[in-house]
């Protein structure tokens, strides 16, 4: 018997599109935060790198070549990341295929070849200045950002979710 104040609600109907079964699931919106987390770095280590070279007094108009290229791979990096996040398939197999593998190659390429020219890891970090450490660490967060969102991208969940979209 219920107390005659007791006021029963119903629940609401639920609706057959809620945000909760069209939200990508976790792994997929991590992979697409790591993403633009990737490009964060990679922006910042550009603005190093620029402000390193007009400081050597290089001049500006020979900076924008570069400078528009990683504007435009950054700008298309985001749209991805976003389509990836709404559950393109495509968008996963881009960003997997230019910047998981091409993208990776140039930011890892530059100190292998070093290493294999017979440069010395113990003379680079006795002889590392602030600004070097700075961009060794956005480097190495950088490349950890690719890696991370290119393996959860590819977990079971996130598979689910591209072939359900």
């Amino acid at each position: 018997m219920k107390h005659p104040m007791t006021t029963v609600t119903e629940a609401p109907e639920a609706d057959t599109a809620t945000d909760t079964e069209t939200a990508p699931p976790p792994v997929v919106h991590a992979a697409a935060m790591l993403w633009l987390s990737a490009v964060a770095f990679g922006a910042f280590e550009a603005a190093l790198m620029i402000g390193s070279m007009l400081y050597e007094g290089t001049p500006v108009a020979e900076l924008l070549p570069g400078a528009g290229f990683r504007l435009a791979v950054f700008a298309g990096a985001i749209f991805l990341a976003l389509r990836l996040k709404a559950g393109a398939n495509w968008a996963r197999w881009a960003l997997a295929g230019t910047l998981g593998v091409f993208g990776t190659l140039s930011l890892v390429i530059e100190p292998v070849r070093w290493l294999l020219d017979g440069g010395s890891i113990a003379a680079a970090v006795s002889g590392a200045d602030a600004m070097s450490w700075v961009f060794a660490a956005s480097r190495t967060l950088h490349i950890l950002a690719v890696l991370g969102a290119l393996t959860l991208m590819f977990q079971p969940r996130a598979g689910a979710y591209f072939r359900s979209a």
